[in-house]
């Protein structure tokens, strides 16, 4: 019979590989619970209301947001897949929904 190897991490790999992950979702937790507080606070627009904005002057499939706090203001980075295959990227100001920059990457064939 072949003998089987036991692969086992040391215990204080284990404890730091777990510290990580609950501070991974402690900051996770603290991020949703500043945004959800500034949408309360009437400092950022609900991300539906942005959202609904943006689809009038930029149809696309929304892959991605972000909601960051740059420069003393609140931000929503959005990309966003159009039906030609340009992808877009664009930085809207989260209390007005203003299109603060945009960029785009050519059409995939």
């Amino acid at each position: 019979m072949a003998a089987m190897k036991h692969h086992t991490l040391p215990l204080t790999l284990l404890c730091t590989m777990a510290l990580l992950l609950t501070t991974a979702a402690a900051h996770a937790d603290n991020d949703q619970d500043r945004a959800r507080a500034a949408v309360q606070a009437g400092q950022v627009l609900p991300l539906r209301t942005v959202l609904e904005r943006l689809e009038r002057d930029n149809p696309g499939q929304v892959l991605e947001v972000e909601l960051e706090r740059e420069d003393g203001r609140w931000v929503y980075d959005v990309k966003l897949l159009q039906a030609s295959g340009r992808l877009i990227k664009l930085e809207l100001d989260a209390s007005s929904g203003e299109v603060l920059q945009r960029r785009e990457r050519g059409v995939r064939h």
